[in-house]
């Protein structure tokens, strides 16, 4: 059973999201116990990887990776299933990470440093992330959605480019 997760202000529920070219590149033979709504989180994230890389402006190309890592920690969570705890409060998918997959502790810590600097994004502060910052942050949430496929057991598969006709 997948659990539900709350990822601040990131649907985790994908039905009725429009396909992209992403979605043929995730296979289920090599994680025949993943969950279809985890897989789902799992493109989704590579969807939001592939609007951030489309994004001129740097701000919103770091809003939207830091999104999609976000959707990728969340699938290891609702694959894993939330661990128990004593307190009954929320808890960010960042601090939930590293208890159900110890490997990817540095990176939540990485990407909950960066919640701050996103939240200024989503506001509009025109200085909130530099180009190099977001071109950093979507190379690192790219990486980090590799790793978290390769946690599930999720076969990737990338997309082949696309050549000109003619």
């Amino acid at each position: 059973m997948v659990n539900t997760v709350s990822v601040n202000t990131v649907p985790v529920n994908t039905v009725g999201v429009r396909a992209s070219r992403s979605d043929a590149s995730l296979r289920r033979p090599g994680a025949p116990g993943v969950p279809p709504t985890v897989l789902s989180m799992l493109q989704s994230a590579r969807r939001g990887l592939d609007q951030a890389a489309d994004e001129t402006s740097p701000g919103a190309r770091y809003v939207t990776a830091h999104l999609a890592a976000l959707r990728a920690a969340a699938a290891v969570v609702a694959a894993r299933g939330e661990p128990k705890t004593r307190r009954r409060k929320p808890h960010s998918v960042w601090e939930l990470l590293p208890q159900v997959e110890p490997a990817l502790t540095e990176w939540a810590a990485y990407f909950a440093a960066g919640a701050g600097k996103r939240a200024a994004a989503e506001a509009g502060l025109p200085r909130a992330a530099s180009a190099r910052e977001a071109d950093d942050l979507l190379r690192d949430a790219e990486t980090f959605l590799s790793l978290a496929e390769t946690a599930l057991g999720v076969e990737v598969q990338s997309p082949l480019p696309l050549r000109p006709a003619g």
